[in-house]
């Protein structure tokens, strides 16, 4: 798609995202910290492709929709105030210090209840991998408007994510994160580790950290670096391999921000950059062996293959920082983003079924229509949400 209709397109997704959720309009606000982390990304690239200062102001006002929807108790509940137990003036003050609701529909399963898998999906709680994408996004925003108040927001998050979700199963044995914790962190809902967690925190921190450092934050920053280091030895001894275009498309945007990372002089794991690159590059042949997108809408899920589609963005970023800073890298790292490179249409096909609108008219996009529209929007402009 060309570089004018996709600027287009984006922005007739991202108002429609904006009126639904109650951004811009009178409805009571929709909150989901997933989508709403990608969407600050996207209000923040069409104010920088456009300069209006709309788009900038729909990003400030979802950071603080979410601090005070999700960074609170639900108003169902039987607790009040925010996550963080702070009063009402300092949790105003540090909205992130207590982390962030996901944003689900129904209740977080009580600690009398049983577990049921499928229900659990649809239960609110805190999801680690969500928080990381928030304090990504609190980051692009620090960068871009340059102030440093979102980076420390992020930090205090990092850090309360970090004693929370990661811990040792008894003595002896190796540190884990909970994939899923209650709302007030108090207790795990999901004891298994997400696949991609640790890589993520890693890359995440220590983007924080970087920014934190420029920004003269050395003693905000101090709690980093152990974190930092136990994420790595844990991220170190994960099998990375995944076959779903999801997780495949975060392993490339992980890899994007480590090779960025790396020029600024903030990533030295360049092992690890390798691991995450290969075992993407496993998965993107198994996914393409499968042949999922063949199917027709119905049996498809848009968020995951767009997911996939915004990690060949990142592909594409990668071969072009390469291309500029040849002697920086290794040549068996750049010999590995060119194996990607007959991938690269995967990516352009994703887009062009999810952007005709008749592909979008059935229930399975409906139902997922926020999500999606959101990340189709990312897709199309991608450099909001690649850019660190």
């Amino acid at each position: 798609m060309k570089s004018d209709e996709a600027l287009a397109a984006a922005r007739d997704l991202m108002t429609v995202f904006a009126e639904e959720t109650g951004l811009a309009s009178n409805r009571n606000p929709r909150r989901y910290l997933w989508t709403d982390a990608f969407a600050v990304c996207n209000f923040l690239e069409l104010f920088r492709r456009t300069g209006e200062k709309a788009w900038r102001d729909l990003a400030l006002r979802l950071v603080s929709q979410v601090h005070r929807v999700l960074g609170r108790y639900r108003d169902d509940g039987p607790r009040t105030g925010w996550l963080s137990g702070l009063d009402e003036k300092e949790g105003e003050r540090h909205p992130t210090a207590g982390g962030l609701r996901i944003g689900k529909e129904l209740k977080e399963r009580g600690a009398d209840e049983p577990f049921d898998e499928e229900l659990e999906w649809e239960r609110d709680g805190q999801y680690y991998h969500y928080l990381t994408k928030w304090m990504h996004a609190l980051d692009r925003l620090g960068t871009v408007l340059d102030d440093p108040a979102f980076i420390v927001w992020g930090v205090e998050l990092a850090r309360t994510a970090h004693d929370r979700f990661v811990y040792v199963p008894k003595a002896g044995t190796l540190q884990r994160l909970y994939w899923k914790m209650s709302t007030d962190l108090s207790r795990p809902l999901v004891s298994s580790m997400g696949q991609h967690d640790p890589l993520d925190g890693l890359v995440t921190l220590s983007q924080l950290r970087g920014k934190g450092r420029s920004g003269g934050m050395a003693e905000q920053l101090s709690a980093l670096d152990a974190a930092i280091d136990d994420l790595s030895e844990i991220s170190r001894r994960q099998n990375l391999i995944t076959g779903d275009a999801l997780g495949i498309g975060g392993l490339l945007f992980d890899a994007c921000r480590m090779a960025q990372l790396y020029l600024l002089g903030e990533f030295d794991r360049l092992a690890l950059l390798e691991q995450a690159l290969d075992a993407a590059l496993l998965g993107l042949e198994s996914f393409a062996v499968r042949s999922p997108l063949r199917l027709p809408a119905e049996f498809r899920l848009a968020f995951r293959e767009l997911g996939l589609a915004i990690g060949l963005r990142g592909v594409e970023k990668m071969r072009r920082l390469f291309a500029e800073n040849p002697e920086a890298f290794e040549k068996s790292l750049a010999a590995r983003i060119e194996a990607f490179s007959k991938y690269l249409p995967l990516g352009e096909g994703i887009e062009s079924f999810w952007i005709d609108g008749a592909n979008r008219g059935g229930a399975g996009w409906r139902e997922h229509r926020r999500i999606n529209g959101v990340m189709l929007a990312t897709r199309l402009l991608p450099e909001g949400f690649l850019s660190i």
